[in-house]
């Protein structure tokens, strides 16, 4: 599984597929299309041409939220929040061969995501962030490395987790410390998609 996703961003469909492109040509490998309060028809078309892109570059799409758009679509898999459909039901609609990843903000939604079986958790956020309305309490590094040794400590598997929240390049030593997976980014790739190569680079 890729260690860097692309967190879609724009407030229009032009935005979103301009953005995404940018970061498939600086060689992103794994993009989520998250875009919130979307007319339905521009979600759709913008979920289609993104899929399309991805495949073209060999890039892996996920929907956020939307399970069935994603089966229509056969879009790689889903992102799902913690008020959205059960794992379990996306599992029944997509199948076992796509991707589901999960919300979580403390341990026990982890706990909660590794009964579940899904396939990558993501935990955040780092720091505040103004990508997200209804932020979580920020966990920091801290709360990141009290969840891993709580995993450890009752002998549990730690599972792919990625970072989120306001994650830069300079977290991500810590972060692999800590024993965090991967990282999920949007707006600094968003800002300035060169800096996937610098992701890249920093999480080998």
């Amino acid at each position: 599984m890729e260690k860097l996703q692309y967190i879609s961003q724009g407030n229009t469909k032009k935005e979103q597929e301009l953005n995404i492109r940018k970061a498939l040509d600086h060689g992103i490998q794994w993009v989520q299309i998250r875009w919130k309060n979307a007319p339905e028809k521009e979600l759709i078309s913008l979920c289609e041409i993104s899929k399309r892109l991805c495949s073209s570059y060999q890039a892996i799409s996920i929907i956020n939220d939307h399970v069935y758009l994603a089966k229509e679509i056969d879009a790689d898999g889903v992102h799902l929040g913690l008020d959205d459909q059960s794992v379990k039901e996306a599992r029944s609609i997509l199948g076992d061969h796509k991707i589901i990843g999960g919300t979580a903000n403390t341990l026990t939604h982890v706990l909660q995501r590794l009964d579940e079986s899904c396939d990558y958790i993501g935990l955040g956020p780092l720091r505040f962030t103004s990508t997200k309305e209804k932020l979580s309490p920020v966990l920091g590094f801290d709360g990141y490395r009290a969840i891993i040794e709580s995993l450890r400590g009752k002998s549990l598997p730690v599972p792919k987790i990625f970072a989120i929240g306001s994650v830069t390049v300079e977290d991500i030593l810590t972060l692999r410390q800590i024993g965090i997976y991967g990282v999920s980014v949007s707006g600094e790739i968003t800002k300035q998609p060169t800096v996937i190569h610098e992701f890249k680079n920093a999480m080998i």
